[in-house]
């Protein structure tokens, strides 16, 4: 079976799209660079390196310094599937991220979203 065309997609495409839908309500591009960070463990000059080296998704997780244990915490619905649910593990990463995205443009405290409580 062929991989979906979002693991061959440049992770810096497709940042600004999540940039835009937090800044679009009200939340900023630190908030959502902490999120990454967050999930993925990328630092700021790391992270940076990725978007310029226009890293593809599947690599861009691969090549994650350390993913946050507590990301199995994250449950619910994204594109009508649930993130616990999907078994490929970079697919699950992508949608980890995609949730994480919109529970900021949902306007959840930042506490919340980095299962801090």
């Amino acid at each position: 079976m062929a991989k979906h065309r979002i693991y061959t997609t440049s992770f810096a495409s497709v940042y600004p799209h999540y940039v835009a839908k937090a800044e679009k309500k009200g939340r900023t591009k630190a908030e959502v660079d902490q999120v990454i960070s967050w999930l993925t463990g990328y630092g700021p000059k790391e992270f940076e390196a990725q978007l310029a080296r226009k890293t593809d998704f599947e690599t861009f997780f691969a090549d994650a310094p350390k993913m946050n244990p507590s990301r199995a915490l994250i449950k619910g619905v994204v594109c009508g599937v649930r993130v616990e649910d999907i078994e490929e593990p970079t697919m699950r990463e992508i949608r980890y991220l995609d949730k994480l995205i919109d529970e900021l443009a949902r306007g959840k405290a930042m506490d919340k979203i980095l299962r801090e409580n």
